[in-house]
């Protein structure tokens, strides 16, 4: 099948589905899923790949990251910081030594099951976000709390990939790359990231507004993101990460409110399509044919991050309705497992239940009923 159709069956995908699932008051994202469900292998077979798609619309994320960078100064991330890393540390260890040990007990060996709880740990930061942003509920104690979490989670990816190798998981991508040099090179990248951004890129966003050329703005502002990305990428740092890195250097510049403006669109359309892909994904051979294995899996992987977050929620001083919140919003597996995590250790020998499933549950959840009592 060429471009042209793969696109127009997309497209067609999300302009039928998506208004329906609004109109039931489902919400934008489920209505994706479902779509995704709908076109993919699994079900009329419309676009065979899932995974080439994702890979393409993961660059969906990267644009939020990139436009939340914009939205949040480094002065209001350092008044973060406790949050960042004190909740957000605690919810990756608590839940990664939980569910690592229930895959121990459950007879996996010991370094996939240390994996398998750190993989499982993470969250969608998209799906959040969106499922936040839907409906205003960013600035709120659960949504701030939420964003800390994720932001500790793109950063855990560093010493999580380190960790593979010494486990002795098969990872192709590090194999014969010692550790403290992995370790450097992100540092190195980061830096060269902080200092580049920090004097480079204004003059070069001057240069480009003084010619008065607005696609030509555009173009250098979409540049900035993917050079941002690749880079970090290249030394196994999430692409999202370098993105909000990038964004945040420059949100107290004159061309912030331009520079979203110019990106929303665009960020806009491969975000849906990053949730279609995701949909795309859900097996419903596997729901079929062991339909208990996969809904205990996916209820009890809900279930035990649910409880994990409610209670740290409620010992960093949230009210019970905010940890409520936060419990039901941030219990989903991560799709993108990390596209980094992805790239360097295959999950599918370990992992009986795709975390698409969870998202897909936990979105419609969500909108049913924000919060359980």
């Amino acid at each position: 099948m060429d471009f042209l159709a793969e696109t127009a069956i997309f497209l067609a995908a999300a302009v039928v589905v998506v208004p329906l699932s609004r109109r039931l008051g489902l919400g934008a994202i489920l209505g994706y899923l479902a779509a995704g469900v709908i076109i993919g292998p699994y079900a009329l077979g419309l676009i065979p790949d899932a995974e080439e798609v994702l890979h393409f619309a993961e660059f969906g994320v990267v644009l939020l990251l990139f436009i939340i960078g914009l939205e949040l100064q480094p002065s209001r991330l350092w008044v973060m910081r406790n949050a960042v890393f004190g909740l957000g540390g605690a919810q990756v260890g608590v839940t990664a030594a939980v569910i690592g040990g229930i895959a121990y007990g459950l007879g996996t060996g010991f370094g996939p099951a240390v994996v398998i709880g750190l993989g499982l740990a993470l969250s969608s930061t998209a799906f959040v976000l969106q499922l936040l942003a839907e409906k205003g509920q960013l600035p709120t104690h659960h949504g701030r709390a939420a964003f800390a979490i994720l932001l500790f989670q793109d950063v855990a990816v560093i010493p999580i990939l380190a960790v593979i190798p010494i486990l002795g998981v098969h990872d192709a991508a590090t194999a014969g790359t010692p550790v403290w040099l992995a370790i450097a090179q992100v540092a190195g990248v980061m830096v060269a990231v902080i200092v580049g951004g920090h004097y480079l890129l204004r003059p070069v966003l001057r240069l480009v507004a003084s010619t008065k050329i607005p696609e030509l703005f555009t173009a250098t502002g979409l540049l900035i993101v993917i050079g941002t990305a690749l880079l970090m990428s290249m030394v196994g740092v999430s692409m999202a990460l370098g993105a909000f890195m990038a964004g945040m250097l420059l949100a107290d510049s004159e061309y912030r409110h331009e520079l979203e403006a110019d990106i929303e669109p665009f960020k806009g359309l491969l975000l849906g399509l990053f949730f279609i892909s995701v949909g795309m994904s859900v097996n419903l051979g596997l729901i079929g044919t062991s339909p208990g294995v996969a809904i205990g899996l996916t209820v009890g992987l809900l279930a035990s991050k649910g409880a994990i977050l409610y209670a740290l929620g409620r010992l960093w001083k949230l009210k019970p309705r905010s940890a409520k919140d936060l419990a039901c919003v941030l219990p989903q597996g991560v799709n993108l497992l990390s596209s980094s995590l992805r790239r360097r250790w295959r999950p599918g020998s370990y992992l009986k239940v795709r975390p698409s499933s969870s998202s897909l549950l936990s979105a419609f959840r969500w909108r049913q009923h924000p919060c359980l009592v």
